[in-house]
């Protein structure tokens, strides 16, 4: 069994930071977390010594809201993200058979395809080929739930589960912000529907509300998660009660909110430590903007994120990354989860706060109960880094070393 031992090491858990530490790796697990100390020595005698002098040991990042693909995967491991949560597309279980026991590439959940009419939501933005079509290679046994009425929406939920679907996801999106207005949406009977469905069928629901109205809409329907925050208005206190009452958790996007509004990630790609980890095509496509929505303004969508977390709602890590393309610009696997967490910090939140909201606090409300955290037992899903992102959230991107299931990945 291979093992590895980090000492000297800056930890943080997932939720506090621990100093001078040593973390053992043996197998695919972690097989203790102990002070450093003199006798270190004997213990990575039979291991793979590193010293951890001036670097800081994190879980394994988790995007909460991604839109995947083998490809894509494997670019999210190379900026130490492990885990990302697909929520649209056609890696549900039949279709990820082979990703769980492949160290190359991230670990994946998914909620299949969301609940949308024909022709509404997401429809007007996929690239061509960006997935494969019904019939396919790729698609797999994935469920297209284009409902219109509540007995649609109710039918399609135990097909989402019997196709692997781990969570079930609602798109309400009028097209208002997505330069497309007038688009069909479901409305509010199909939504309740569907989700008390889902609800009934111990399965947790999360929606698209890039407004106020959809975001009252979903909580209206009891919906457990949101993946997306409201960037049509500025926060008011009633809007905020309201979230934080309905004891929601929010996946605010906020790198994918500024594209929307018409603001690039050029800037961020200037920083060497992303742009050496990207193809041509990945960082044109980083360097561009969505541009749907020019009229928000990204301040108060940050003004947002801050009452949120102020009034105690969980904030989690998640980007919206999906195709390389323009069209679909700002974005890119992996890197935008550093540039959202620089984003959190700008909000407001500290930097212990952001990382906790891309380890610890995704895993827990994912259910994902073997990561997120440094612990004794859990699985070895480590980034290593150069400096202390606890204190600087850039950090980050100082990169030394990932292991995902104990294997460290070649970066």
């Amino acid at each position: 069994m291979a093992s590895t031992t980090i000492s000297n090491v800056r930890v943080f858990d997932g939720e506090h930071t621990l100093e001078n530490q040593t973390v053992t790796i043996e197998g695919t697990r972690i097989a203790s977390i102990r002070p450093s100390s003199t006798d270190d020595e004997a213990h990575t005698a039979t291991g793979v010594p590193i010293d951890g002098t001036g670097k800081t040991l994190l879980p394994g990042l988790i995007d909460a809201h991604t839109h995947s693909s083998r490809d894509a995967l494997r670019l999210a491991l190379q900026f130490g993200v492990t885990t990302e949560l697909e929520m649209g597309g056609v890696l549900t279980a039949p279709g990820r058979a082979d990703i769980e026991t492949d160290d190359e590439l991230a670990d994946v959940r998914s909620s299949g395809f969301g609940l949308t009419p024909p022709g509404g939501h997401p429809f007007e933005i996929i690239p061509e080929g960006a997935f494969p079509g019904e019939g396919e290679p790729g698609f797999g046994d994935v469920v297209m739930p284009l409902s219109t009425t509540p007995e649609q929406a109710v039918s399609f939920i135990p097909k989402l589960i019997a196709s692997g679907s781990d969570y079930i996801k609602f798109l309400i999106e009028d097209g208002s912000t997505a330069n497309a207005p007038g688009l069909p949406m479901l409305d509010q009977a199909t939504l309740n529907a569907g989700a008390a469905e889902a609800r009934r069928l111990g399965m947790m629901t999360l929606a698209h509300t890039l407004t106020v109205g959809a975001t009252r809409m979903a909580l209206e329907a009891g919906i457990d998660g949101l993946a997306h925050l409201f960037v049509d208005e500025a926060p008011t206190p009633e809007i905020i009660d309201l979230i934080a009452a309905a004891g929601v958790f929010v996946v605010p996007c906020i790198v994918l909110n500024s594209s929307i509004t018409g603001t690039t990630g050029g800037d961020f790609a200037t920083d060497t430590r992303v742009s050496s980890r990207l193809d041509p095509q990945w960082l044109t496509t980083l360097r561009s903007s969505f541009n749907h929505y020019p009229a928000g303004r990204i301040d108060d969508v940050l003004a947002t994120v801050r009452a949120l977390h102020d009034a105690g709602v969980p904030i989690l890590v998640g980007t919206d990354a999906s195709a390389p393309d323009p069209s679909l610009g700002g974005l890119a696997h992996g890197a935008s989860v550093h540039h959202e967490l620089q984003m959190l910090v700008r909000a407001g939140l500290s930097p212990a706060d952001a990382l906790a909201a891309a380890t610890s606090v995704p895993a827990e409300h994912f259910g994902l109960t073997d990561r997120g955290r440094i612990a004794q037992g859990l699985r070895a899903d480590l980034l290593l880094v150069d400096g202390d992102p606890t204190s600087t959230i850039s950090d980050t991107l100082n990169i030394a070393a990932v292991w995902r299931r104990g294997a460290e990945v070649r970066v």
